[in-house]
């Protein structure tokens, strides 16, 4: 898909190639917020996988009462 659109960049004169650089810079910018979604989502699921691990402690710290 990248190699078209620099193709597409020789073939258009001066004045479109504004018009496909500003396509290209918000495609860059919609990858970049796709790639930071992705990155937000498996922060979540860390949380998601420490609050499971803090249940499960909980959880054994209640069925063995430790006696120091």
């Amino acid at each position: 898909m990248g190699m078209g659109k620099q193709q597409n960049h020789q073939q258009i004169e001066t004045s479109g190639i504004e018009i496909c650089t500003i396509t290209y810079t918000q495609e860059k910018e919609r990858e970049r917020e796709r790639e930071r979604e992705r990155e937000r989502e498996r922060e979540r699921e860390r949380e998601r996988e420490r609050e499971r691990e803090r249940e499960r402690e909980r959880k054994q710290q209640q069925q063995q009462p430790r006696r120091w």
